[in-house]
């Protein structure tokens, strides 16, 4: 059986030059969930998203034919939605970070949309504010601030008691986050 599939979150990050760290899994988006594999010496952890069909992708010649690729701007999504396979909020953000060049506004809006997920839309955007790429920044705030509807912890499996309050992004600031340099 072939599944939807795409290379994803640091895998993909690293096809698109932002390699803050090389992943030591390959990364794989698909529609179900599916144990990690193993394919020689590498080992293939796959996620699952229903928007496999629908996410915005790029065909990658490899020395065996192709595979298809998130775009800088999916991956960019990808990664704030499954931060915790990402490395979590420090790591996507130092990866956002090197990624950012790559990312064009109005494709990430674009992006946005196919998952319609506003709440990581609202720590997409304060992680890219807080790397301080502004152009996206403000796409993603566009995007994001006539659908955000309450005010949302940074980090949802930590308490935000406390939690200083960001009302640009409408998020409770539960976590320091801390880019590499």
């Amino acid at each position: 059986m072939r599944l939807p599939y795409y290379v994803a979150l640091l895998s993909a990050a690293a096809l698109h030059g932002a390699s803050h760290q090389q992943p030591q899994v390959f990364q794989v988006m698909t529609d179900r969930s599916v144990r990690p594999i193993s394919a020689g010496r590498t080992r293939v952890v796959l996620s699952a998203s229903r928007y496999v069909a629908r996410a915005v992708t790029v065909e990658v010649k490899t020395a065996t034919g192709s595979m298809r690729v998130s775009t800088p701007e999916t991956t960019a999504v990808d990664l704030v939605r499954f931060a915790k396979a990402a490395g979590h909020l420090d790591h996507v953000a130092s990866v956002l970070d090197e990624l950012a060049p790559a990312i064009d506004a109005r494709r990430l809006v674009r992006a946005l949309g196919v998952v319609n997920d506003v709440p990581n839309a609202q720590r997409l955007g304060y992680l890219l504010d807080l790397v301080r790429h502004r152009a996206l920044a403000e796409a993603v705030h566009g995007w994001s601030e006539r659908r955000a509807q309450r005010i949302l912890p940074l980090r949802p499996d930590l308490p935000a008691d406390h939690a200083r309050i960001s009302r640009r992004w409408h998020l409770l600031l539960n976590a320091a986050v801390e880019v590499a340099a």
